[in-house]
């Protein structure tokens, strides 16, 4: 399985991805680089699907993946209802205009 290294070592990679993913599942829509968002999709997909399995080790993976134990919480209480019958494609990424400093392309990645 091929993943984008992003410019970053293993460990800073992983907390950015744990802190975004918070943020997502907090205020259901966050800001972000394209690329990240294209890549933080596959770990959003995953968190939700262990929502929807809801089980104890489903929790505990899901508090590996996301940074803050209030929002897994806040995942496993209202994410199972809201896509009991979705089979998949929990997220949209919808492309904004480039970022005025660097010019890089923006996204805003989203819950469906």
């Amino acid at each position: 399985m091929s993943y984008r290294k992003l410019g970053r070592n293993s460990g800073a990679r992983r907390a950015m991805f744990k802190s975004l993913l918070s943020a997502l599942f907090k205020y259901e829509r966050i800001e972000t680089t394209e690329t990240r968002a294209k890549e933080l999709r596959k770990f959003a997909e995953k968190v939700v699907t262990l929502a929807k399995r809801g089980d104890l080790s489903a929790r505990r993976l899901a508090i590996n993946l996301v940074a803050d134990v209030d929002v897994v919480h806040k995942i496993f209480e209202e994410i199972p209802a809201k896509y009991a019958e979705r089979a998949g494609g929990y997220t949209r990424i919808l492309k904004l205009t480039p970022r005025r400093g660097d010019a890089a392309p923006m996204a805003l990645i989203e819950l469906v």
